[in-house]
């Protein structure tokens, strides 16, 4: 291929990076968090206040709330699982109209059981919003909110990110034989950087393939559908998607204490699929004609079309089976074709050994866009005069890319511990736990970023290295002071799932120990024409 076309690609590569790297960075370091999405909502929840009731009982319960709120008749849910974060045997969801269908924020949570003394008790939930705001922030890179034109903006980034990865294959293509597995380590830094960035890149690129391709989909299909409507089905759409069968739409309302109990439902379940394990029945219009019940679940050995699993549709009146066309294992080939794509982005496949390759491929991407700003930098400094060794001035641009870049990417990270932490301290101490946690998070990220400004990318570097080992070893720190001292209000739960999240936190603190100890050796150390070198991206300081 001739020079001046991969110099083109080159830099069609480089720039867009450069325009979309911190927020890929936010989404990728999210992302990898939002894999174990379910044990950090476990870890972040102090648990039921009274043990579960058994599900023999759910059938007098279902009963019992409809009796007393006939309106929680459109939906409500019969978790399955004794999980830390299932607080009651039955619950659901009062969604404002007005909000956008993907946000979270305005949705009400209420819980029912039944007391000692069989007396019905609703009250309104508060679960922590930390796993769900955490997947925000990986779903529309970093923005506080899941909405329309967020989603739009991260579809742009999302179009980029594909461009940077067609143009870096292209530029690497005439070296990639006998440079792909090249790491060379010496005092060139910047070659290592460089090498190590490229391995990292072709490694992992089917999967930014999937993630980019995806996340495009992802963020532009309720327009996609919107001009399917209009131009292929005239605005009859959605009744494509409509099964026929059910009783009539004119007959008469059913009586909810005639529905098969759980477990009869789950006998079902389990003679169509053995291997299917369920984990929540999601109930729709019990009292209507066509009165539904999702069994929600996963299969170890079958593609999940969502990141909680597949769902099989039962008639809760007769136990007939309408539509199993998202049950793991049980899809057609068209079906499949589209729940794998979105298996594929949501590690929704292939069971925990997926889910732990995801989560690192997750951090690799992370720091393949960190890596790709810190080379842009290195290569657009100025070096030292080799008669008197004096070190220039770094240009501006590249002292505000440095700033930037540790700013963001630190930020978010020391935002997301600092959330982590808050989950257990302010649990049960304020009002609205969700905004202040969504407070910290956006406190300790602009901070970041007003403190890399403020003293320059080298010197903040180290200091928010150490800042986010220090938050993040403080997250296992917490749930030991919960085990030790109870009295705190803090807790520690000891299922394998909760541990696991601790001893990740405890490992993820010690490597960013390691980073700003090894950061301020090379500030120390390092060549002082560096654009990290302190003398010059921190004068002062």
């Amino acid at each position: 291929m001739r020079a001046d076309v991969i110099r083109i690609y080159k830099s069609v590569h480089t720039w867009t990076g450069i325009l979309t790297g911190m927020a890929l960075f936010i989404a990728f370091y999210a992302g990898a968090l939002t894999v174990f999405k379910e044990p950090i909502a476990r870890w972040a929840s102090p648990g039921p206040a009274v043990a579960l009731a058994p599900l023999e009982t759910a059938p007098h319960l279902i009963a019992r709330t409809l009796a007393a709120r006939p309106e929680v008749a459109k939906g409500f849910s019969i978790p399955l699982q004794d999980t830390e974060n299932v607080p009651a045997r039955m619950g659901w969801e009062v969604r404002d109209p007005q909000a956008d269908d993907h946000d979270e924020s305005s949705v009400r949570h209420y819980l029912a059981r039944l007391d000692a003394e069989g007396a019905l008790r609703i009250e309104q939930a508060d679960p922590s919003g930390l796993a769900a705001f955490i997947d925000v922030l990986h779903r529309v890179v970093g923005l506080p909110a899941d909405s329309d034109p967020n989603r739009w903006f991260m579809g742009v980034v999302a179009s980029l990110y594909a461009i940077a990865l067609v143009s870096g294959v292209i530029v690497l293509l005439p070296s990639l034989v006998k440079d792909f597995f090249a790491l060379r380590v010496g005092k060139n830094l910047k070659r290592m950087w460089l090498d190590a960035h490229n391995v990292v890149g072709i490694v992992s690129l089917p999967f930014h393939i999937v993630m980019a391709l995806s996340s495009v989909v992802f963020a532009f299909h309720d327009g996609i559908y919107d001009l399917q409507d209009r131009l292929m089905y005239g605005g009859k759409l959605e009744s494509v998607f409509q099964r026929s069968g059910g009783a009539p739409p004119d007959a008469a309302p059913r009586d909810p204490s005639a529905m098969l109990a759980p477990d009869e439902l789950l006998a079902r379940v389990r003679d169509l699929s053995p291997d299917f394990a369920p984990s929540a029945l999601q109930y729709t219009q019990v009292t209507s004609p066509r009165a539904m019940v999702r069994v929600w679940g996963k299969d170890a050995a079958a593609v999940s079309p969502r990141a909680r699993g597949g769902f099989v549709a039962i008639d809760p009146y007769t136990g007939k089976v309408p539509n199993s066309d998202y049950m793991p294992g049980r899809q057609d080939a068209a079906n499949l074709w589209v729940s794998s794509f979105f298996a594929l982005h949501m590690a929704s496949f292939g069971g925990v050994a997926v889910q732990w390759l995801y989560f690192l491929l997750g951090l690799a991407g992370a720091w393949l866009f960190y890596s790709g700003n810190l080379l842009w930098i290195e290569t657009r400094r100025k070096r030292a005069d080799r008669r008197t060794g004096e070190a220039p001035a770094q240009r501006l641009d590249t002292r505000l890319m440095a700033s930037a870049t540790v700013g963001v990417c630190l930020g978010s990270v020391c935002g997301i511990s600092l959330m982590m932490i808050g989950a257990k301290w302010l649990n049960g101490r304020v009002g609205d736990l969700d905004a202040w946690l969504q407070g910290l998070y956006y406190l300790a990220f602009f901070a970041s970023i007003a403190c890399a400004f403020l003293r320059g990318g080298a010197a903040a570097g180290v200091h928010l290295l150490w800042l986010a080992a220090a938050v993040t070893l403080a997250i296992p720190a917490t749930s030991l002071l919960g085990a030790l001292i109870p009295a705190t209000g803090l807790w520690a739960h000891t299922s394998p799932a909760t541990l696991g999240v601790d001893a990740t936190a405890l490992a993820a603190g010690l490597a960013f120990a390691w980073m700003a100890s090894a950061t301020r050796r090379r500030l120390a150390r390092g060549a002082p024409d560096s654009a990290w070198a302190r003398r010059t991206l921190a004068p002062g300081a």
